[in-house]
């Protein structure tokens, strides 16, 4: 350490309130995970600016004496992308949550980058409008997050995810300077900046305000639900929904373990004996949507759903949605513990992909319930286990890295939109090769160069790449060594 706790504390209170600088071992404690509470780490301060004048000075100070900084937004993240580190401070825009400007006839809003994801369609809802990136987590998650994150939702395949629908961003660099990326055009002159920084994890730059883009809220929007006695006929299904020229605004699948769990907390009148289901949420003119509806359930029937419900009204259909968005809460009363994964796989490999889990699931003896984004082959297995068992944890992460390999086997990737974190850092080890990481590094020391944010996270050393490849040899096998890259 270049500078003591002591003297740190007194150099961050002559740029911030005394009470905006959290040292007390108990509070602190708060901040050691996030939404991945497997990993911890007590940081050595949590700062907590409320304007950006206050981020330039935590940023300078940070510079100057090489504290490494973790930015923090809700801490909903699920790849210990927030996780502390032990010599570091976070920085917890919290306190940085107002809207401050909405701009009605350019569907945009600036806003802080604290503002709860949700947050953002409220303030406008009485506009028409609404923000279209909605993560589960939506309730909770700060758009500084989902811009760190890349974060996406149920309607990603239709509206796209945080990338899509953010047009400008303000960033505070490393050594303490403002930079504007973007801004309220489709369009701006050089290099695209903007969508480096957007997925980039916090390595990068503080982002300090965001401006957004707005779209009207449909004048039609319905549901409908998809009942299967086969994973294999569900995925087959979405292949085919999209197929035929139709992009739901949402398409979204749970296997019986994730049904069963989801109903009984939210009880949504799931079919509990169903081996799959899928909610399809169609929208647009109501023209268009009784269209799509009448398709969808033609679909559905042909791909041997045995049963299609459509949702009767606003009520029903929130209570459709309820048990999705629910979904990881449910399966955390039905286990001690879970894991969550989030992998990206082609369409058409759904149900080759699912098959694999279930026969992992039996090889390692731990039940996995299956949630995801079926329109973008977002997978979200839950992996549940008891971490007071010795050893179980352990298992755990073996099982969950093997189905990230199986993604990749099948031309898929390791993250849809939670990204890497912690979590999947030795996956990075077999998703690219070290010449690739070598320009991941180079890119990110351009712009931090002591690499002082969020260090150890996304990209993995070749010590680290090193000591990833031996654990497979050590357990007899190295991840499918006939892969091709896609």
């Amino acid at each position: 350490m270049t500078v003591n706790t002591q003297s740190l504390i007194k150099l961050f209170r002559s740029v911030l309130p005394a009470k905006s600088v959290i040292s007390d071992r108990a509070a602190l404690r708060v901040y050691e995970c996030d939404g991945l509470s497997a990993y911890r780490q007590v940081p050595r301060l949590v700062v907590l600016p409320d304007s950006i004048a206050q981020v330039q000075g935590i940023m300078a100070v940070c510079q100057e004496h090489a504290i490494p900084i973790v930015g923090r937004g809700g801490g909903t993240g699920l790849s210990g992308g927030a996780l502390p580190h032990q010599d570091g401070i976070v920085l917890s825009l919290a306190k940085m949550n107002r809207v401050l400007e909405i701009n009605r006839l350019g569907r945009t809003a600036r806003v802080q980058p604290g503002v709860r994801n949700l947050a953002i369609s409220e303030a406008v809802k009485s506009l028409g409008l609404y923000f279209a990136p909605d993560p589960s987590s939506q309730i909770a998650c700060t758009i500084g997050g989902n811009v760190a994150e890349n974060a996406g939702g149920v309607h990603c395949l239709k509206y796209g995810l945080t990338l899509h629908n953010i047009l400008g961003l303000k960033v505070a660099t490393m050594e303490g300077d403002l930079v504007d990326l973007g801004g309220e055009s489709l369009d701006s002159p050089g290099f695209n900046l903007l969508s480096l920084m957007i997925g980039s994890e916090g390595m990068l730059g503080i982002v300090v305000e965001v401006t957004v883009k707005l779209l009207p809220i449909p004048k039609s929007a319905k549901v409908i639900m998809g009942v299967f006695d086969s994973v294999q006929c569900a995925g087959d299904s979405v292949a085919a929904i999209i197929g035929q020229g139709i992009i739901p605004a949402g398409i979204e699948m749970m296997d019986n373990p994730a049904i069963r769990a989801a109903e009984d907390f939210v009880k949504a009148g799931y079919p509990v004996d169903a081996q799959a289901m899928l909610l399809c949420e169609l929208d647009g003119t109501h023209e268009e949507v009784d269209d799509q509806i009448r398709l969808v359930r033609e679909i559905l029937s042909a791909n041997g759903a045995v049963e299609s419900r459509l949702a009767r009204n606003e009520e029903e259909k929130a209570l459709f949605w309820s048990g999705r968005k629910a979904a990881f809460p449910a399966v955390g009363r039905i286990s001690p513990d879970y894991y969550c994964i989030d992998g990206t796989i082609p369409r058409k490999s759904i149900g080759e992909v699912l098959t694999e889990i279930y026969r992992l699931s039996e090889q390692y003896q731990l039940r996995v319930a299956n949630v995801f984004h079926a329109g973008d082959g977002n997978l979200h297995p839950l992996i549940l286990y008891d971490a007071n068992l010795p050893g179980e944890f352990e298992k755990t992460e073996e099982l969950g890295s093997r189905i990230l390999e199986l993604c990749i086997r099948v031309g898929g990737t390791i993250t849809g939109e939670h990204g890497v974190g912690v979590e999947k850092i030795g996956e990075m080890c077999i998703q690219f090769n070290d010449a690739e990481r070598n320009q991941f590094h180079a890119v990110r020391k351009c712009f931090d160069p002591g690499q002082l944010l969020n260090p150890g996270k996304a990209i993995p050393t070749l010590a680290r790449c090193a000591e990833h490849n031996a654990m497979h040899v050590h357990r007899g096998e190295l991840p499918f060594p006939e892969l091709e890259r896609f």
